[in-house]
């Protein structure tokens, strides 16, 4: 049986929900770009079966921030995913801040053990600093969904370089995130 990865290309192309946007860039952007080729990656792999929750650029999830963040987990859940990532871009107010982060529910779980492994994926495809695995308790995507869950945030959107990164290159992050996962899964 495939390992089944529920990748959810977080917020929506236009409010509610909307993400971030710095420099000409738009976080929902870069997060359906380096979902949709996670996709791709995993569901060349026989180990893996991914879904996404965006299907298209333009897809717009729910009416309301709630409605859309349901709409994400009820997928996830009623697939009966083994694992759910959800990408997202960080912003800061200091422009020098940079590199990815991984938030899950509790710090000693399955999830925050992945959360490492993706990050480390991320720092090997894309040379951006690993900023660690934090606890985010109050995260709806992490305290809803029926499996583990890591919510990536990938690089800031409001670093120049990382940004560049992120908009030139979604398939390094894509390539990392996926690296991440075969080393977790012992396949790489």
């Amino acid at each position: 049986m495939p390992i089944k990865i529920f990748i959810d290309q977080a917020h929506n192309p236009q409010n509610p929900n909307a993400g971030a946007e710095a420099g000409g860039a738009r976080e929902q952007d870069i997060n359906y770009a380096v979902g949709i080729r996670l996709a791709e990656l995993l569901n060349a792999d026989p180990n893996f079966e991914a879904r996404t929750s965006r299907a298209y650029p333009e897809e717009q999830l729910g009416d309301s921030t709630l409605a859309s963040l349901t709409a994400r987990v009820d997928a996830a859940n009623g697939w009966g995913a083994d694992y759910f990532i959800s990408i997202h871009c960080n912003a800061s107010d200091i422009p020098s801040a940079s590199g990815s982060e991984a938030y899950v529910y509790r710090p000693d779980s399955e999830a925050a053990a992945l959360g490492a492994y993706l990050l480390a994926g991320l720092a090997g495809a894309t040379g951006l600093a690993d900023r660690g695995v934090m606890q985010n308790s109050g995260l709806y995507v992490l305290r809803h969904t029926y499996m583990p869950a890591v919510l990536m945030e990938i690089g800031f959107i409001t670093n120049d370089n990382d940004r560049y990164l992120m908009t030139a290159d979604p398939e390094s992050f894509a390539r990392g995130l996926y690296n991440g996962l075969l080393a977790y899964f012992g396949l790489a």
